[in-house]
This record gives structure tokens, C-alpha cells and sequence, in this order.
């Protein structure tokens, strides 16, 4: 019973199913309970929603802020959109089955993340640091809330990271083609997915090759081969920008935005969300009169001067954001302690130990001299840059969420390994000591 009992919580399968039964537990006591999305017509997405309802509409890309018919947009990235408008066509746009539906996709991608994170645990640390870091994931409040309540490409996006970690250890210094092929298309439909994943494509896919190098030539075909497939992949969105708006906009065209909203004289503490066009009025009908582009423009040059010219406020938001980026508040604990409910205690308690321990683990697993030492390092450190000079949220960071986990049980297994080690040699040299025994 015992072996049987090990090999069901070992189970990659069981793991997901438990972990996808616990965001429909939420989801329905959500929608039952705080009626999210009871209403028919009841808008949700926000710019990804407004862009989805476009497309099913058959106004095409269009029209990120809901309400605001203002055109072709290469506000996100195509794939996410597009699934939600294919949702939308089926179930009606913006109905009560669309959003289960939806909601449901969305925590189906969070359960999956459980077997790549499973598979990169065992291979770098073990079964039983990867049966654990799934089970972690699986109980993570944030992998269960924005499955959940967010309809975005958040949940899809850590799927993707997690893939593309696991494929990274799988093909490095191998010399297999086909394996390099499919490397490359996972980059490419990653990238349609969420941009913000190619922050670690130099890094990751480096890594992969180095143990080539002394191939060189071998390694540059494969790289050439990899990237021609990636670049394929993104080529088709890219023209698609150019000829709508006569501009070269490889992914996205909301940058400019983002840097403006955490880089301006209005942010109070780390970005101006309240600016955002989908919540100021002026501010929707500037872009609906600019059109995108130029609007972009516009605010991607505000956000530099303002960035020039105020750098002791652009270091500190800096801070501020990274303090919010892994504690989720960004002001000190210490100040809103005693105005928080219990609940935001427990939560930021649980914010704090778990970057504590996912940064303990990458000091440890560097220690270690792990092979997997770089990539985790540089996932953790690089991937959240971007939004430490625009603006940060909780659900930004999910990506790296799973790589955390790992991170995280791979520290306290470290810790107790180091403990029952220390126990054991304390209890032989009680035992082997004069007048004992």
C-alpha cells in the first residue's frame, strides 16, 4: 500500500489532474460566489478581450480598448488573442460560456506546467525534487489565482518558459537536427505567445550550444538551422505590421506606453496604471486621434526625457518595482504590516520565504556547481529587467514562477540533506567517543 501510495503522488498524470481539479474548485467558487462573469456581455481581457471580441466581430486585429473602435493594432502578440476570439466565434463574445470556456483553457495550460517541471527537477536534481516542485506548483496560490481570475496569456506563457527550460537541457550539446528544428519552433510559437520570454533566448540557447563549440562548425548549422525556423515562425506577424503600418514592429508596438506609465511625473510610487488608456478617458480618445503608432512614439519619447532628466525618480521607482517584483508590495513590510488584513499578512509572508528560498536555491545550486547553475541564474535575474524599467505585477513574474519552485524545494532539500548529514556525524562521534558504547 505504502509503494502504491509513493508511485500515485510520484505520478506525473495525477499531479496535473489534482492540479487542474484544484483551479476548477476555485474557478466555480469564484463564479458562483463573487459571479465574475455571470452577465452575458460582460467584458473581461481587457485589451486582449476588446482584441478577441474584433477578430470574432470580424473587424479583425483591432480595437485593443474596449469600447474604442480605433483600428489595426499590434498592441500583443497574435496567438493568445486569436484563441480567445476562436472561443468567442463558438460561444458568443463575451458570454458566461466563453468565459468557462476560456477559464478553463487557462488553467488546463497551469495544470500542464507540472509535467516539464517535473521532467527538469528529476533530470537536474532528482525525482524527488521534481515530484515536489510539482506538487508546489500545483498548490501555488498564484499558479491557482491567475489561472483563474486573469484571462490572459499568463497561464500559456509559463507553459511555454517551462517547455522551453526543459527542451534547453534536453538538446544542449547535442548534435541532433531535428531536436534543434523543433527547438526553434517552440522559441518562435513562444514568442507569439508573450514576447517577454526572448529576454533569455541568447542565454538559454548559448548554454545549449556550448558543449559544440569545439564542433564549430556542426554548432553553427545548428543554430543557423534552429533560427531560421524561429524567424520563420515571427516573419508572417512582422510583414503583417509593416504593411499595416508602414513601420518595422517585430512583436509589439505597446512599448513606448509601458516605459511612459512607470517613467512619467505622475507615477506615485512604482507606475501611473490609472493613465492607461483603458481607464482614462483623455488618454483613449489621444490615442484614437493619434492612431497607435504615433502615439506609442509620443510616449516612448516622454518616458526618456522624463528618465533623462529625473534620474534620482527613475532610480527610485527602479527599487520600488524590484521590491514589488518579489516581495509583491513595494513598500516595506515593515510600514503596511499593521494595516493589513490577515490575509495580505499570510500572503506577503508566503511572498517573502518564497523568493527567499528560490534565491537561496540559486546560491546553492551555483555552489553546487550544477550543470543547470547558469540558466536558472540568468531566468531569475534577467527575465524580470524589462519590468523593473516599466512596471511590475505579480502576474508579470509567472513565467518564472515554476522555475522558482524548482528553486525553491531544491533549497530546502539541500538544507535537510545538509542537517540529516550533520546529525548522522554527530551521532557516530557521540557513539565513538571514550566511555560511551
Amino acid at each position: 500500500m505504502a509503494q502504491r501510495l509513493k508511485s500515485i503522488l510520484l505520478s506525473t498524470g495525477f499531479i496535473v489532474v489534482v492540479a487542474f481539479a484544484l483551479r476548477m474548485v476555485y474557478c466555480w467558487y469564484i463564479l458562483g460566489i463573487r459571479e465574475i462573469a455571470i452577465p452575458d456581455k460582460h467584458p473581461y481581457g481587457a485589451e486582449t478581450g476588446a482584441i478577441a471580441a474584433s477578430i470574432a466581430a470580424g473587424r479583425g486585429f483591432s480595437s485593443p480598448v474596449l469600447g474604442l473602435a480605433s483600428g489595426p493594432t499590434a498592441w500583443l502578440a497574435p496567438i493568445y488573442p486569436y484563441l480567445l476570439a476562436g472561443i468567442f466565434k463558438l460561444f458568443g463574445i463575451f458570454t458566461f460560456k466563453s468565459s468557462v470556456m476560456i477559464r478553463s483553457l487557462d488553467m488546463a495550460f497551469s495544470a500542464f506546467v507540472c509535467w516539464p517541471l517535473y521532467a527538469i527537477g528529476k533530470k537536474v536534481f532528482g525525482t524527488t525534487v521534481g515530484a515536489a516542485s510539482a506538487w508546489l506548483w500545483a498548490l501555488l496560490p498564484a499558479g491557482i489565482y491567475y489561472s483563474v481570475i486573469w484571462v490572459w496569456d499568463t497561464a500559456l506563457a509559463a507553459l511555454c518558459m517551462t517547455l522551453l527550460f526543459a527542451a534547453t537541457l534536453h538538446i544542449r550539446g547535442r548534435n541532433k537536427l531535428a531536436w534543434w528544428l523543433g527547438y526553434g519552433a517552440l522559441w518562435g510559437f513562444s514568442a507569439m505567445v508573450n514576447p517577454s520570454v526572448l529576454s533569455l533566448l541568447p542565454f538559454l540557447a548559448l548554454w545549449a550550444l556550448w558543449p559544440l563549440r569545439k564542433e564549430w562548425h556542426r554548432a553553427a548549422k545548428l543554430a543557423l538551422a534552429s533560427a531560421v525556423i524561429f524567424l520563420a515562425g515571427i516573419t508572417p506577424w512582422t510583414v503583417r505590421n509593416y504593411v499595416v503600418f508602414h513601420k518595422l514592429i517585430p512583436l509589439r508596438s505597446n512599448f513606448g506606453l509601458e516605459l511612459w506609465l512607470g517613467n512619467s511625473p505622475e507615477v506615485p510610487d512604482t507606475w501611473a496604471g490609472f493613465l492607461h488608456p483603458t481607464n482614462d478617458r483623455e488618454e483613449a480618445a489621444r490615442y484614437l486621434r493619434m492612431t497607435e503608432i504615433p502615439y506609442m512614439e509620443e510616449k516612448q519619447s516622454e518616458a526618456f526625457a522624463f528618465m533623462r532628466s529625473h534620474p534620482v525618480d527613475t532610480t527610485r521607482f527602479f527599487f520600488r518595482r524590484f521590491e514589488d517584483n518579489w516581495i509583491g508590495s513595494w513598500d516595506a513590510p515593515a510600514d503596511e504590516w499593521r494595516y493589513l488584513h490577515l490575509v495580505d499578512k499570510l500572503a506577503l509572508v508566503w511572498n517573502c520565504l518564497f523568493s527567499l528560498l528560490a534565491l537561496a536555491g540559486t546560491l546553492l545550486v551555483n555552489r553546487a556547481k550544477n550543470k543547470a547553475a547558469f540558466p536558472f541564474t540568468v531566468a531569475l535575474f534577467v527575465f524580470p529587467l524589462l519590468f523593473y524599467a516599466t512596471h511590475t505585477d505579480e502576474r508579470y513574474r509567472q513565467p518564472i514562477d515554476p522555475l522558482m519552485c524548482l528553486l525553491a524545494v531544491f533549497a530546502v532539500d539541500y538544507a535537510l540533506a545538509y542537517l540529516t548529514k550533520r546529525a548522522s556525524s554527530l551521532h557516530r562521534a557521540a557513539q565513538s567517543a571514550p566511555g560511551l558504547g
